[in-house]
Formats: C-alpha cells, sequence, structure tokens
C-alpha cells in the first residue's frame, strides 16, 4: 500500500530556482508520485525545467492554471502535454466554453502524436479562498455551493477532475460520482503548520474522504528530515487506503 500511496503524493517544489528544484527531485523521487511545478519555478526557468524533472526520474504536475479566453488556453494546454507532464490544469471559473475546447484540443493533439494524454484538471476555488474571499470579488454563493457546481461544469466538459480543498472532497464525489479525480492541496499533517490555508485536512482525512491525489509542500521541504517527513505521511496515507479498502 505504500506504493499505492507514493503514487498519490504530489510535491510541491515552491522554489525560485532550477538547482533546488532539482536537489529536492533528487532527494525525493522514490518517495513522491508527481513533482508540482508552479508559476513561480516555471516563470524563472521555463519549459526546461519539466525536462530537468523527468531526467531525473520525476513526473510533472503542470499547476499553471490557465484562465484566458477559449483559444489561448487551449493551446497553452496542448504545449504542456508535447512537454509530457502527467498532469496539467486550467481555472474553472473560465467557463465551459474555455474547458470544452481545451480538452478537444488535447484530445486531438495527443492522438495525432501519440502522446500520452496527461489527466486534465480544473481548479475550482483556491485553498486560500474563504467565504469572506469570495464576497469580496461579487461572488455571494459559499464555497459549499460554488465548488461542486464549478467541479460539475468541469465534468460535463470532458476535464478529468478537479483541484479543490479536501473539505469540499465529499461534496464533490456527490456531484460527480467516484471516477472523478480530486486532487487536494490544503493537506496539513500533525506535525506541520498551517502556513497560509484557510482549508485544511490531515492527510488520512483527506484519503477517507475521498480524495485522489495530496499535494504538500512545506511540511516536508521545512521538516528536519525531508524524507522522513515524506515517510510518515506516505505511511499515514497507507492507513487510511487500507481502511478505505476494507471499509
Amino acid at each position: 500500500m505504500i506504493e499505492a500511496a507514493r503514487q498519490r503524493l504530489i510535491f510541491a517544489l515552491d522554489v525560485d530556482s532550477c538547482a533546488a528544484a532539482e536537489r529536492w527531485v533528487e532527494q525525493l523521487h522514490d518517495k513522491v508520485g508527481l513533482f508540482k511545478v508552479g508559476k513561480q519555478l516555471f516563470t524563472r526557468c521555463g519549459p526546461d525545467i519539466v525536462r530537468r524533472i523527468q531526467e531525473r526520474g520525476g513526473q510533472v504536475f503542470l499547476d499553471l492554471k490557465y484562465h484566458d479566453i477559449p483559444n489561448t488556453v487551449a493551446r497553452a494546454t496542448v504545449e504542456a502535454c508535447r512537454l509530457g507532464v502527467k498532469m496539467v490544469n486550467v481555472h474553472a471559473l473560465g467557463g465551459p466554453t474555455m474547458m470544452r475546447e481545451t480538452v478537444a484540443a488535447v484530445n486531438e493533439c495527443c492522438a495525432a502524436e501519440k502522446i500520452e494524454r496527461p489527466v486534465l484538471l480544473a481548479v475550482t476555488i483556491l485553498t486560500s479562498s474563504d467565504q469572506e474571499t469570495l464576497r469580496a470579488v461579487g461572488i455571494d454563493r459559499p464555497v459549499e455551493e460554488m465548488v461542486p457546481h464549478l467541479a460539475k461544469l468541469a465534468q460535463q466538459a470532458g476535464l478529468d477532475g478537479v483541484v479543490a480543498s479536501p473539505r469540499e472532497v465529499s461534496l464533490i464525489r456527490r456531484a460527480c460520482g467516484n471516477d472523478f479525480v480530486i486532487v487536494t492541496p490544503g493537506v496539513r499533517p500533525a506535525f506541520a503548520s498551517v502556513d497560509d490555508q484557510k482549508r485544511i485536512t490531515p492527510p488520512a482525512e483527506a484519503i477517507a474522504c475521498g480524495a485522489d491525489y495530496l499535494v504538500v509542500g512545506r511540511p516536508i521541504a521545512k521538516a528536519a528530515d525531508p524524507r522522513e517527513a515524506a515517510t510518515a505521511i506516505l505511511e499515514e496515507m497507507a492507513q487510511a487506503l487500507t481502511e478505505a479498502n476494507h471499509g
């Protein structure tokens, strides 16, 4: 079950240099399933960082949350496919047309160029956002309504899953079923600090609620022994997976 847990653990490469990213990949590639490359690292290092991670035995979740006019997002996501990423996301608030056109462009490109199709995800509501944040930008519906609504839009558009807070996983499962992929940031084991996340859950609880992948950054990166911290998280995840399978 540890290997099943490893495949579901995503380490957030929230670093500001290629060298730092490469060190983390070398240190953790046998402890995590994917490495999340976000806006800071991608802007600093460019697409080459994806190749460098792959060369060191890591798989990539390209977390750039594309949100633009449909044609622009579709073309950008196609280029992500050509980089060989295993997972890539767009923002569900970009709307159904943007998501549908992206799925169509990705399917066409991957079939024509014989590329392995990545897992296509939509971001629902950021885990740093709460009701007050939504209200400030004119969204009066509560988080608990917005997240499953956006997840359903993504599913109807043909995406494989969503990125969402673990606290909304059960709501998404009810709205979208068991075959819809859910990637959850905002996961904090008991030994870690909360940092700037507002909607957080321990790893075992996130798995028990139905999350497929967990994104963890600082609880591993800030640990005195990062490999030991990763192992502790894997063990907690593996135990939850075992209980879920026997439940």
